[in-house]
Order: structure tokens, then C-alpha cells, then sequence
């Protein structure tokens, strides 16, 4: 199911890094279900095992929607994980996990 290959994918993300929602969509074998990733994440179950805050779109930008505290709790969840946050942007060429 698609929906558990997401959750599986975030819990590969090593401390301070990040993903965007294409890169996750590309891993399922389709760059266009971005929106579709960005949708299932919004009703993540468990955000302590599954850390969508780690998710980003394809600038670096933070998600206005995310769904625990929007852009100031999920920037408050980078940082502590390690990631450097400017204005609601993340570097991705420092902070973007490459298998």
C-alpha cells in the first residue's frame, strides 16, 4: 500500500536531513504523486515514529499545512533534529539525504 511505503521511507531519514515530497514521490516510482504524498503526510498517525517534519518541498521550503504547529513547529522540530532553518527555508545542497 502505497500509504505505508511513505511512513517506511520517513523512518529511513538519518538525523539531520531531510526529504521533499517529489523525492518520496520518485521512490514510489512516479515523480507526479507529490501532492498525493503531501496529502497522506497531513494525516500522519504517529509523527514521533513517522517524522514528516523532515519533509520539504522542492526549494527547501517549509509546509504552511503541516499538521503539527505549521511552519514555526516544524521548524522548531528541524533544529532540534539538526537542521539549520532560514526564514522557512532549509539548504537543500547541505541538508538533503542522497542514498
Amino acid at each position: 500500500m502505497i500509504k505505508d511505503e511513505i511512513y517506511w521511507y520517513l523512518t529511513r531519514i538519518p538525523h539531520g536531513k531531510v526529504v521533499t515530497y517529489g523525492q518520496i514521490a520518485e521512490h514510489l516510482g512516479n515523480k507526479n504523486l507529490a501532492r498525493a504524498v503531501g496529502n497522506i503526510l497531513h494525516k500522519n498517525p504517529d509523527p514521533v515514529k513517522f517524522p514528516c517534519y523532515k519533509v520539504v518541498n522542492a526549494t527547501g521550503k517549509l509546509s504552511r499545512h503541516f499538521a503539527f504547529g505549521g511552519i514555526e513547529g516544524q521548524k522548531a522540530r528541524l533544529k532540534e533534529d539538526g537542521v539549520e532553518v532560514i526564514g522557512d527555508r532549509v539548504d537543500l545542497l547541505k541538508f538533503l539525504f542522497r542514498e
